[in-house]
């Protein structure tokens, strides 16, 4: 794993350095806006963001990741150091044509997991082993991860990133939302307010 690019990034939430980062098994790479000095004494927030190009690019209300994405990049914006992880993983790992042919299932009435069973994959196919790597080749050993994801955790410290705080990522979303959400909850595990 090696950087292969780094440039100023200035948004709308505040100014970041966009780092590219290229490696085995990463045939796209995968991009980390970071915040402050994310290798010195204070430990960065971190949020590990799978690419959602239906809720991020197009603002879907099927899911929260744009809200989640907007809630990562402003919480990070304002503290003294931070990292988000964008990864190319997506519907939660299974492409976007697939993920094209969840949603057509879930129009029929199956749920996300549901849907993505009946596509012959996993409920959430995705690999977070590499952004350990990341996030160690950042020099970021010990982070506070914004997630409701415990698998994020667990594949985090099994990469050898301590998870010294899970910090809940619940920004307000659309009614739309709902029920992705406690299928998230209910049959993922996620640590979700009921």
């Amino acid at each position: 794993m090696r950087v292969v690019a780094r440039a100023k990034l200035p948004t709308r939430f505040g100014s970041f350095t966009i780092v590219g980062i290229a490696g085995d098994g990463l045939p796209d790479g995968l991009a980390a806006l970071v915040h402050g000095k994310v290798n010195g004494r204070s430990v960065p927030i971190v949020r590990l963001h799978s690419q959602c190009m239906t809720g991020d690019v197009l603002h879907s209300l099927r899911c929260d990741c744009r809200a989640q994405l907007e809630y990562s990049l402003r919480t990070i914006a304002k503290s003294r150091a931070g990292v988000l992880l964008y990864l190319l993983q997506e519907g939660r790992g299974i492409g976007l044509m697939n993920k094209l042919k969840a949603y057509e299932l879930q129009d029929r009435g199956l749920d996300t997991v549901e849907a993505n069973r009946a596509l012959g994959f996993a409920d959430d196919a995705r690999d977070f082993g590499f952004a350990g790597q990341a996030l160690r080749l950042l020099g970021a050993q010990r982070v506070k991860l914004l997630s409701n994801n415990p698998e994020k955790v667990r594949q985090l410290e099994a990469a050898g990133v301590e998870v010294v705080e899970r910090l809940p990522c619940q920004p307000r979303v659309s009614h739309a939302a709902r029920k992705y959400l406690r299928v998230k909850r209910d049959k993922m595990g996620h640590l979700l307010a009921p």
